[in-house]
C-alpha cells in the first residue's frame, strides 16, 4: 500500500507545476465548483496510477490543479463510492494520495437527505460530525505507522476552526447555513421512511452514501476537515416523496454557488 501510495504521489508531482495545501472533494452535481479554479492543469482518473474511475454520473473523474481566488488547490472532479463495488481502500486512496503530497486541508462536499424539519432542499448544511454505518471500515486491516496511528481520535473529526470560520464568512455573505450531523451509509438505494426516521432517532440531521471514509482517512493522517451537504431531498415525515438522481443533481446545482463561495473564502482566509 505504501509503494503504491508513493508511487501515485510521485506521478502526480512530475504533471503538475505546484502542489498545493489544500484539497477538495467535489460530489455529486458539485463538479462545477471546478469552473471557479483558474491556470488549470487537469489530469484524468484513468490516467493515474492506481487510481479508480468513478463511474456514477454527475463525477467527471479528474484531478483539478489551479487557483481557487488566489490560493493553489486541487479539486477530485469525481469522488469513489463504497456502492460502486471498489473496498475501502480504494475509496480513500486518493486521501492517502493528497497527504503525501503534502496537503495540510481537506474540504469535502456531497449532496444528501434531509431528515431535520427545519431543512429545505436546497439548504447547504456545515457538518459537525458524523455516524458511520457503513458496513467496512476504512482502517481495516494492517496499520502503517507512516500513515497514522492504529486508533485514530475522532473527537473533533470536523475541525472546530474551520467550521467557525465558515459560520463566520455565510453570515458575512448572508448565505443561510444549516448544521448537523452526516449518516454515512453504503447505498446505492435512497432510504425508505423508516430508514430516514430511525437516523434522525439515533441524531443524524442529514444522509448520504459518502464523505465519512474520507473523513476518517483525513483524520488518521492528521488533516485539518471541513465538509459540507447540500440537502437534494426530504426524509422528514410528511415531507417525503418519491427522489431520482437527476433531481439530487439539479438540486445540488442551484445550491453550488453559494457553498462555492463559503469554500473559496474559507481557504483564502486560512
Amino acid at each position: 500500500m505504501l509503494e503504491k501510495i508513493q508511487e501515485t504521489a510521485n506521478y502526480i508531482k512530475q504533471k503538475v507545476s505546484e502542489i498545493p495545501a489544500y484539497a477538495i472533494i467535489l460530489g455529486t452535481g458539485l463538479g462545477e465548483l471546478a469552473a471557479e479554479i483558474t491556470d488549470q492543469e487537469t489530469i484524468p482518473y484513468e490516467n493515474i496510477p492506481n487510481f479508480p474511475v468513478s463511474t456514477v454520473e454527475g463525477h467527471s473523474g479528474k484531478l483539478i490543479f489551479g487557483k481557487l481566488g488566489s490560493k493553489r488547490v486541487i479539486a477530485m472532479q469525481g469522488r469513489f463510492h463504497f456502492y460502486e463495488g471498489y473496498d475501502m481502500k480504494q475509496v480513500t486512496f486518493p486521501v492517502r494520495v493528497f497527504k503525501a503530497l503534502g496537503v495540510e486541508y481537506l474540504f469535502v462536499s456531497n449532496a444528501a437527505g434531509g431528515m431535520n424539519g427545519s431543512f429545505d432542499v436546497g439548504d447547504i448544511m456545515l457538518i459537525d460530525d458524523h455516524i458511520n454505518l457503513f458496513p467496512e471500515h476504512p482502517l481495516r486491516g494492517k496499520n502503517f505507522n507512516e500513515l497514522g496511528t492504529r486508533f485514530p481520535d475522532m473527537s473533533e473529526a470536523y475541525n472546530k476552526e474551520l467550521r467557525l470560520l465558515a459560520m463566520d464568512i455565510a453570515k458575512e455573505k448572508n448565505i443561510k447555513l444549516q448544521h448537523g450531523v452526516y449518516v454515512g451509509t453504503q447505498g446505492p438505494t435512497f432510504e425508505t421512511p423508516a430508514e430516514y426516521n430511525y437516523f434522525r432517532i439515533i441524531g443524524g440531521d442529514a444522509v448520504g452514501m459518502s464523505t465519512v471514509p474520507e473523513v476518517i482517512v483525513a483524520n488518521h493522517a492528521k488533516m485539518k476537515v471541513l465538509a459540507f451537504s447540500i440537502i437534494t431531498d426530504l426524509g422528514v415525515i410528511g415531507k417525503i416523496v418519491e427522489v431520482t438522481h437527476e433531481e439530487v443533481q439539479e438540486a445540488a446545482k442551484i445550491a453550488q454557488p453559494k457553498m462555492a463561495e463559503i469554500i473559496r473564502t474559507v481557504v483564502e482566509r486560512i
